[in-house]
């Protein structure tokens, strides 16, 4: 690619990377091979990550290759990991498998021997489906704000977030499975 190329690929690459993470439903990526540089920065701009026990490739080698992770992940490594693994994963180009990623926090599962990020990735989708829409991505929204706000305004903004549930029918469907005794069946409304 030309430079005129590359640059217009980063700003590409680093929107998309944007977007997915600014999705107000939860993500997860399931990493069953190789997640490194671009894949790895994937991962990073979703809200879980799972990796199959049997991954042995997951790093940033940019810098091996005379470059740095240019769709966000010096920044999502260093609010992820902490700036210290972060210069430590991308200085040194490392490569770490399932175990050694869910150790760094770069993961937040690894999958039993015998099964697929994909299947426990599918399971925590599930699980997270069984709760109400509307509060998990109010949830997601108010987690995402975390970094951007001192914690009186973060708290603030939590309860101006949660003040916006209060009439939702799913809340009033939760009380009332409550009463009950219950699932409460969610709407989204």
């Amino acid at each position: 690619m030309t430079d005129a190329q590359v640059s217009q690929f980063l700003t590409d690459l680093r929107d998309a990377m944007g977007r997915l993470e600014g999705l107000p439903m939860p993500t997860i990526c399931a990493i069953d091979g190789p997640a490194l540089g671009g894949g790895l920065e994937m991962a990073m701009a979703c809200d879980l990550r799972v990796a199959s026990s049997t991954v042995e490739k997951i790093g940033l080698p940019e810098t091996g290759l005379g470059i740095i992770p240019g769709a966000g992940g010096t920044q999502r490594a260093a609010r992820l990991l902490g700036q210290s693994k972060a210069k430590d994963l991308i200085f040194t180009g490392r490569l770490l498998t399932a175990s050694q990623a869910l150790e760094w926090g770069l993961v937040d599962y690894v999958s039993d021997s015998g099964t697929t990020a994909f299947d426990k990735a599918l399971s925590l989708a599930i699980m997270i489906a069984r709760n109400a829409p509307l509060a998990v991505r109010a949830a997601k929204h108010a987690i995402s704000r975390a970094e951007d706000l001192p914690l009186e305004a973060g708290l603030d903004f939590e309860r101006a977030t949660y003040n916006l549930l209060i009439p939702s029918s799913d809340r009033l469907e939760a009380l009332q499975a409550f009463r009950e005794k219950r699932r409460p069946i969610f709407k989204g409304e």
